[in-house]
């Protein structure tokens, strides 16, 4: 196991690392959070998916077992993050809020739900950089659009459409990072392990 803090985490990696990071825990309350989440609404992990899944960041050093307890004459083992697994799961968060582009992005949702690891600081700078970048991109999209105009509904469409989502995404992440600013985005994530 090698700790390369720019160790790249799949989309599913990325999930049951986080969920980890928050509690220790066990497949079946993995499970159960991802369910009472309603994540599986926003993001795609199956259930079969999450033992084989808590095997690959164990082996790559971001979990490990700490210890098992016998449920209903099942012995399950409960996993908790490394520091190692803190390092880059929180390098993740902070990666894909920062590069959020206004696109429906999986990851970004789960980074989303684990701002807290965050601190306020980091939080701002991510959400400014992603801002920036979303308002260029519009002013882009309208620059091509103004160019464009004498096209038919199915062109020009194609640049407003686009346009009114960033739109969208910009009083989203303006929202956001006021709310951080009155304290909102308090970091009250916790290392267990």
């Amino acid at each position: 196991m090698a700790e390369d803090n720019n160790q790249e985490l799949s989309h599913k990696q990325f999930i049951i690392l986080g969920l980890v990071a928050e509690q220790p825990s066990h497949a079946y309350n993995i499970n159960q959070r991802i369910n009472d989440r309603g994540m599986r609404d926003w993001t795609n992990i199956g259930k079969s998916s999450i033992y084989r899944i808590i095997g690959e960041i164990e082996e790559l050093g971001l979990i490990r077992k700490s210890y098992e307890e016998e449920v209903d004459n099942r012995v399950r083992k409960i996993y908790t993050i490394t520091n190692f697994g803190m390092t880059v799961l929180k390098k993740k968060v902070y990666d894909v809020i920062g590069e959020f582009f206004g696109r429906k992005d999986e990851d970004f949702y789960v980074a989303f739900s684990m701002l807290p690891i965050l601190t306020y600081e980091e939080q701002t700078k991510a959400f400014t950089k992603s801002l920036m970048k979303i308002k260029k991109h519009k002013r882009e999209l309208e620059k091509m659009l103004a160019e464009n105009s004498h096209m038919p509904l199915n062109v020009t469409g194609l640049f407003i459409h686009p346009i009114k989502i960033l739109k969208t995404d910009i009083e989203f992440l303006e929202w956001v990072l006021e709310e951080i600013e009155k304290g909102g985005g308090k970091n009250e994530f916790k290392a267990l392990g």
